[in-house]
């Protein structure tokens, strides 16, 4: 399903989405790994992240400077060339986060230790400030620079950029895009990556 969908799914193909996952855009070495809570039935319609019409991950981290051009959901491979991935904390797509049980975001943090202790990014950065205080059992953690690492690496907590999170807009979300990569930049600097 990853090819380009120049229409919008109705709603037995949105329901039949439920449950699909979404691949990874994902090398070693990166000098940052962007990390969703789960796909969207929209998202997993379509079989690219942050797909659905509304969220604002590919303007704001243009805005913040990390792409020089928007790309677009079906682009997102283009991601790898500027030194970050995607993946998600839970597989699953579901209508809503709120779908999600702790007990899937529990085995989503573990298999996200797996990946970064496995692709070594420079830096960590959680799109989801419930998902990641859920997953890792920090439920005090805000926004920036947390505490504790995965195997040495950073982990940055951000909001998550779907349009439906209004305590964030558009030039707040590349403000902290943009703190994440002047610090994802000095990381690589720092390691040669």
């Amino acid at each position: 399903m990853n090819e380009e969908k120049s229409r919008r799914p109705n709603r037995s193909e949105l329901q039949a989405a439920a449950g699909k996952t979404v691949n990874d855009v994902i090398a070693p070495g990166l000098k940052g790994l962007f990390c969703g809570i789960n796909p969207g039935l929209f998202t997993a319609w379509m079989g690219h992240h942050f797909a659905r019409p509304g969220n604002r991950f590919w303007p704001a981290i243009h805005a913040a400077g990390i792409t020089p051009r928007l790309l677009h959901p079906p682009e997102e491979q283009e991601l790898l060339r500027y030194g970050y991935g995607i993946t998600n904390v839970v597989q699953r797509a579901t209508a809503r986060a709120d779908e999600l049980s702790r007990e899937e975001y529990v085995q989503g943090g573990e298999r996200l230790v797996e990946k970064v202790m496995r692709y070594r990014p420079g830096v960590l950065a959680i799109l989801g400030l419930g998902a990641y205080r859920t997953a890792f059992g920090r439920p005090n953690a805000s926004v920036g620079l947390q505490s504790r690492t995965i195997d040495g690496v950073p982990i940055w907590l951000l909001p998550n950029p779907s349009g439906l999170n209004a305590h964030y807009q558009l030039a707040d979300l590349a403000r902290l895009l943009r703190e994440l990569d002047d610090f994802a930049t000095a990381q690589a600097a720092a390691t040669n990556r």
